[in-house]
This record gives C-alpha cells, structure tokens and sequence, in this order.
C-alpha cells in the first residue's frame, strides 16, 4: 500500500526528515525493492547500520530511531512500534476481507493453497513463505497490492496472548485453523495450552458475530474442542463423514500427489492438489472452506489447488538425474509432520529408503522420547535414519556430524545410484536444507520438481 512519511509520521507520532512516498517495507536491506520503505530494526544487528545500502539499493524512505541521513527519513521511539502501528492503518484502509491461519503445523502449505485458490479472482495478499509473528504480520498487511480483494495471513505464536496480538493488528474475519499438535510443546508445555493459545484466533473472529466465520478441523480433537469458544458461525473441513468442507476417495499419485472429491455447502469436484503428501488433502480442505467463505468458487478451488506456488522446502519432490528421488522437506520438523515425512516417503515403491533427519526442536522434557519413537517408527517400516547432529534418534539410527558424512552413509546404504528415495527433514535450527541442495546437486539436479 502507497503512503506519504507526512501520513506515516500522523500514524507513528514521529518526526519525518524528508518527503517521499513509500510502497511496501522490508526489514532486509538484501531485499530491497525499489520504492520500499525501509525499517532499521535493533537486535543481534543493528539496522541503522544498512540504511545507507537499502538507499543505494531502491529503498524510498527509512524507519529509523534516530537520524542516519541517509535519505527520507521517520525517526520513531521504536521502529517496531510503528511498524506495528503502520499495519493496523494498512488494514484500516482496506475493505476487503481478511483470512488467518495458525495451527501447530500446516500453516504455510494452507496459506500457500489457499492463495492459489484465491488468484484465481483477482489480486491477493499474502505473507510470504513463513512471515507470521509481529514482524511479518504488519509486513503483509503494508506489502499488499492496492488492488487486492483479498488477504491470507499466516500466524504463528510462540506463547500466549501472540496470536491475540497479530489479530489485533490484522482484525481477520475468517479464523483458519489447521490442527493442534505437538510444535513448541516445549514453551507451551502442553497441547492444552497450545489449543488455548491457537484459539485466540476463534475469539478474535467470534467477536465479528455472523460477520466472522472460525474455520476448524473436524479430524483432530484438540481443535474441536476450542469451538466452545465462539458462539459465532463455524466451518468444518476433514474426511469425517460430519464436516461441512469433506474429501472422500481420496488417492495419491506416483509423484505423491493427492486427489480426492471434495464435497461441500458449495458444490462438488474432484480435486488434484500440487502439493505433496497425504497430509496435504486436510491442507487443501482448509484452504478450500476458507477461499469458499469468501466468494471463491468450486472451480477456482480446483485450479488453484491444482496448481500452487508453494514455499520453499516443504516436500519438495525431486527425481534426479542420477536416479533417487530425494524429498526436500527440511524447513521445520515436529512429530506430527516427521511422521506426515516418513509416510510419504513409504508410498515411493522404491528400496532403498532413507530419511536423513535432523533434531525436531522445542518439544521440551519429552523430546527425546519423541525422537526415539519417530526412529523406532521409521525402522518398523523398513526406512534407514541418519541422524544429523541428533543423538536423541537413539540406537536405531545411524549418527552423523557432516553432510561429508551423510553422503557417505547414504553411499554406502546404496542411496546415491539406481531406484533409492532420500527424505531430508529436520527443524530450521538443524541446517539442513543446504544439505538437501548439496545432496540433489551430487546426484546430477533434478529431472523433474514439484511444484
């Protein structure tokens, strides 16, 4: 969205140096598109420090808390603060509708999905890849298209009271979400608490009344059970023979792609999805009950869905060169989509099969035991683990510390040649996606990708 540093300053309470007008912001001075308004954030760096690049680079005008001169310029108390405060005037402006979506996992594939279905409208809105705490919210709401009829916004927490505060920024009328699973146990403590904290989204729309719509899981318990919380409209999506949003015979491909038919308040199709996994269908039904809500219709579902532009490794299904197939699921690991990994790698009708895994972070005092389930889980079903810089698989994993050493394993477990399939997956903080490139680069790139 346009803005002049004049209005900025009136929604900041700061001091402009300068005239310009901005469109859109970043926080990255690597990232910079020409007219953007660049925000100097203080952590572990400094921002200020890059304003003289983010200049040189396109950046229109700069958000700083104190002066740099390095061109137009607000200087603000906090550069978060009014970051924050120049979202909630973007989504002032706006008149269209706004759809959330927090869960323990799923987030970013359904946002991904549903902004598919979404395109196929008009212009959209939506975060990219996973831009969904207090940075990234006000983000997208100041990135969206002047144009757009829609937004999706990711939301994440990390405790209580995040996701209140993103829907304070955000105000969305259609509250998407995916499950409630075992992501952050650690800082939550319990699934209790993060059902709790995911359904500060089902207020936030309830609040709306018949304005607003929550959008829940129909298979998964702990999300029905935060329906008690809103007295507001509800939209089930599943495989459940109740949900409202329903797949039935559903199918995968020899790439790992679901197909299924949807059944719905709002028609009827049959339904091929670009994404990989069978834990995309559910994906796909919540993408599809929220973009419905909204005035999406059956066929923009099936196009869309057929057809998205999916964030970075995220089972990113690739046939190399050499042979293997390796599957690039390396952005983010917890029980729930460790296990959703493994199993798709078991519907490869290929030998042998392997899953070189990293540490599954922030599950607390049970992660240990969650790490030696999934490897005792993997052997049950004849799957090899290597195990990154995660001695917690235990014993039935064979342990390395270099992607040097991973090759090797893979090489001798006759992984690098012939019919093989590799799942690369692990949490953010392992560091694996580097190897996923690595891996598919020694194996000649790809023949063919997902997606």
């Amino acid at each position: 969205m346009r803005m002049t540093l004049a209005e900025a300053a009136l929604i900041t309470g700061g001091s402009v140096l300068g005239e310009a007008t901005f469109s859109g912001v970043t926080v990255d001075s690597r990232t910079v598109i020409p007219g953007q308004l660049f925000v100097a954030l203080q952590g572990d760096r400094d921002g200020h420090d890059f304003a003289d690049a983010a200049v040189a680079d396109g950046a229109a005008a700069l958000l700083v808390e104190y002066p740099t001169r390095s061109g137009p310029e607000l200087v603000v108390k906090s550069t978060l603060i009014a970051l924050q405060a120049l979202g909630r005037a973007a989504r002032h402006r706006f008149k269209g509708p706004v759809i959330a979506i927090t869960g323990s996992s799923g987030k970013t594939s359904t946002k991904d999905l549903l902004n598919a279905i979404l395109r196929q409208k008009g212009q959209t809105g939506a975060s990219v890849r996973s831009f969904n705490n207090e940075l990234g919210v006000p983000i997208t709401l100041l990135d969206t298209p002047e144009d757009a009829w829609v937004m999706a916004i990711e939301m994440g927490s990390r405790g209580q009271g995040h996701i209140a505060l993103l829907c304070e920024m955000a105000q969305p009328n259609i509250g998407i979400v995916t499950n409630i699973g075992m992501a952050h146990l650690g800082e939550f403590g319990s699934v209790e608490a993060i059902a709790e904290a995911k359904g500060e989204l089902v207020v936030s729309v309830a609040g709306l009344g018949d304005k607003g719509c929550a959008v829940l899981n129909a298979d998964d318990s702990s999300t029905r059970r935060i329906r008690a919380r809103t007295d507001g409209p509800i939209l089930t999506f599943g495989e459940a023979p109740g949900a409202d949003v329903r797949a039935t015979n559903v199918r995968l491909d020899d790439d790992l792609r679901p197909r299924f038919d949807l059944v719905s308040p709002f028609g009827e199709a049959t339904v091929r999805v670009g994404a990989r996994g069978l834990h995309q269908v559910s994906n796909a039904l919540a993408a599809a009950a929220g973009a419905l809500l909204v005035g999406s219709s059956i066929d923009h579902v099936v196009v869309g869905l057929a057809d998205p532009m999916l964030s970075p490794a995220r089972m990113e299904v690739v046939r190399t060169a050499a042979g293997p197939i390796v599957i690039n699921d390396a952005y983010n690991a917890n029980p729930a989509s460790m296990r959703a990994g493994l199993a798709a790698l078991c519907q490869l009708s290929v030998r042998p099969r392997v899953a070189v895994l990293g540490v599954m972070a922030e599950l607390g005092p049970a992660g240990d035991s969650w790490h030696r389930q999934i490897a005792d889980e993997a052997n049950d079903s004849s799957i090899h683990v290597i195990a990154v810089n995660a001695p917690a698989y235990g014993a039935k994993a064979f342990h390395v510390h270099s992607q040097d050493e991973v090759l090797t394993a893979l090489d001798n477990l006759g992984a690098l040649d012939g019919g093989a399939a590799v799942l690369v997956k692990g949490s953010l903080v392992a560091g694996l996606q580097s190897l996923a490139v690595r891996l598919i680069g020694e194996l000649g790139g790809p023949m063919s990708t997902a997606p």
